[in-house]
């Protein structure tokens, strides 16, 4: 597969304000603060696209530049050494690091895929459902990904080996795929015993 020639270093999920709400650190082969190497720099380079545009920088313009989709940066970059890509989604930075000199556009893809597998676990992709899900979204990147290599980004291939159920959110959103999972496994266990009362008249 594609994805086997791809191997990442660390992966990790950010806030729009840069706190590290995910960090997996699959090989130990760079720094653990490299998080904050990457948010610095991303920082960097939205106050020069801001000042490029003619932008006021009053208060580093916080709620306007966190309601972005696009952070100013390259989504593949190299810093220190170390090479960097990341995708925004809903407001989230999704970030990857390798030694290596991998296809970015193969680990752009990665990337978004883990997105979504993560809004399909969590039931909504937010700052909120990230935090409450921490050990959720742990089991399922520690599924999908093995020693920096992706495994498996198929939703329906991880519904089997994630057991760990979606904490419910805001308005009592869970993660859709999980919960179906729990309603089968009921459905499949009442039918068992209707069929083992059946049997015993």
């Amino acid at each position: 597969q594609r994805d086997a020639t791809v191997m990442l270093s660390q992966f990790f999920i950010l806030s729009p304000r840069g706190d590290a709400l995910v960090t997996k650190d699959f090989r130990r082969d760079l720094p653990r603060r490299t998080h904050e190497t990457f948010y610095r720099t991303v920082r960097a380079w939205a106050r020069s696209r801001r000042r490029e545009d003619g932008e006021e920088d009053a208060e580093e313009s916080a709620m306007g530049e966190h309601s972005r989709e696009y952070s100013g940066a390259p989504a593949v970059f190299r810093e220190d050494g170390v090479n960097y890509a990341h995708v925004k989604a809903s407001g989230l930075y999704f970030v990857a690091t390798t030694t290596r000199n991998a296809s970015g556009s193969v680990i752009l893809e990665l990337l978004h895929r883990l997105a979504r597998l993560v809004k399909d676990y969590c039931g909504a992709l937010t700052e909120d459902a990230v935090r409450k899900n921490a050990t959720l979204v742990y089991e399922v990147i520690d599924e999908a990904m093995d020693y920096g290599y992706a495994q498996t980004t198929s939703t329906e291939m991880l519904r089997e080996r994630v057991c760990n159920e979606p904490v419910e959110i805001g308005g009592g959103v869970a993660g859709m795929l999980v919960s179906a999972k729990a309603d089968s496994t009921k459905i499949a266990a009442g039918g068992l015993k209707a069929g083992q009362k059946g049997g015993t008249m």
